[in-house]
């Protein structure tokens, strides 16, 4: 049986004119990929405003916990609507 596993890719994305690079695997890249078509924005764009929506938390976790969290909330509200 194969692995669906695979470890951590890192890509360069740039949030607010400052370029950053961010590891997730890919499992995560496509779902962040996919929540951008959908919100209809560029993925900087949607890395940017979970960037910051998370600088807003009263002990915010690093960057990409951050993307990871708000996927599986975006996720979920999806999962929830009919």
């Amino acid at each position: 049986m194969t692995s669906g596993f695979h470890p951590p890719v890192k890509r360069s994305v740039t949030i607010a004119g400052h370029p950053t690079s961010i590891s997730l695997e890919p499992l995560f890249w496509a779902a962040l990929e996919q929540a951008a078509l959908q919100a209809r924005l560029p993925l900087n764009a949607l890395v940017a405003r979970i960037d910051v929506e998370r600088m807003e938390a009263d002990n915010p976790p690093n960057l990409t916990s951050a993307i990871r969290q708000w996927l599986w909330c975006w996720q979920q509200s999806r999962s929830a609507t009919p």
